[in-house]
C-alpha cells in the first residue's frame, strides 16, 4: 500500500457554470528524484563597448524534471470504495488522462480545462450546423498549473513535455494498470504571470511570491553558515 505521508500534487483550476472546480492530480508514489534545473536570465547584449556586459533582463528560467509511477493493484489495495471502483473500471487511465489534459489549450474567453471544453463543445453543438452565423474563434493557452512539493514549494508552472511508458494492461479492456510518467515542468517568471487569466491568476501569483521570499528568506539564513566558514578559512 501506499501508506498515509505528504505527497506532492499538481493543481489546475478550471471553469464550470458555477464555481471554479480544481483538478488535483495527487501524486500516488513520490518521485525518488527530481531534476531542478536553471537557466541564466536573458543578457541584454552589448552593442558598444561601454554597455555593461553582465547586464540582464528578466528572471531565470527554472524548471522541474521527474518521473511518476502509478499502480492500480495498489490504488485498489489503498482502502478507499472510490478510488477502488475507478481503479477496477479503468486501471490508470483516468489519472493518465488528467495529466494528458494539462498539455491542452483552455480558452481564454470563458470556461477552460477539461470541464470548459465539454461545455464548449456542448454549446456547439447546441447552437446548430446551419443558418450561416460566423463564430470568432477565441485565443487559447496552456493552462496554468500548480506544482506543490509540500508547504514550502508552491509554484505555478506550465507542463512542457509528458512521456508516458505503459507497462501492464488488464485483460478484459486493455486498460493501462502500470504507468511510469517523465513529466517536464516549467516555472512561470512573473512577466508570464501576467499574462494569466482565469481563477487561478491571483493564486499563481500569490504561491509565486510566497516561495521566491522563502527562497530570500533561507538564503539570508544561509548567512550564519558562510561567516563561520569564512572564518574558518582565515589564516588566524
Amino acid at each position: 500500500m501506499a501508506g498515509k505521508f505528504l505527497r506532492g500534487a499538481l493543481v489546475e483550476f478550471m471553469d464550470t457554470f458555477l464555481v471554479p472546480l480544481p483538478n488535483v492530480i495527487i501524486f500516488q508514489f513520490n518521485p525518488e528524484t527530481i531534476t531542478h534545473t536553471w537557466t541564466p536570465a536573458q543578457t541584454v547584449g552589448a552593442s558598444n563597448p561601454n554597455d555593461n556586459p553582465l547586464a540582464v533582463k528578466g528572471t531565470p528560467g527554472e524548471s522541474f524534471s521527474f518521473s511518476l509511477a502509478m499502480d492500480a493493484s495498489d490504488m485498489i489495495a489503498d482502502g478507499s470504495p472510490v478510488a477502488e471502483g475507478i481503479a477496477t473500471a479503468t486501471g490508470v487511465y483516468s489519472r493518465l488522462a488528467a495529466l494528458e489534459m494539462l498539455l491542452y489549450p483552455t480558452s481564454t474567453m470563458g470556461g477552460g480545462g477539461l470541464v470548459g471544453s465539454v461545455s464548449a463543445a456542448a454549446g456547439a453543438l447546441g447552437a446548430g450546423g446551419g443558418g450561416g452565423v460566423k463564430r470568432d474563434v477565441p485565443s487559447s493557452q496552456l493552462p496554468t498549473v500548480l506544482f506543490v512539493w509540500g508547504p514550502g514549494r508552491i509554484l505555478p508552472v506550465k507542463v512542457t513535455s509528458l512521456t508516458i511508458t505503459e507497462k501492464l494492461y488488464d485483460s478484459v479492456l486493455l486498460n493501462p494498470t502500470h504507468v511510469d510518467a517523465q513529466i517536464g515542468l516549467q516555472v512561470l517568471t512573473p512577466e508570464e504571470l501576467k499574462f494569466v487569466s482565469g481563477p487561478l491568476a491571483e493564486i499563481a501569483n500569490v504561491a509565486y511570491t510566497y516561495s521566491q521570499g522563502l527562497r530570500q528568506v533561507l538564503a539570508v539564513a544561509n548567512l550564519a553558515n558562510a561567516v563561520e566558514s569564512i572564518i574558518g578559512m582565515l589564516p588566524l
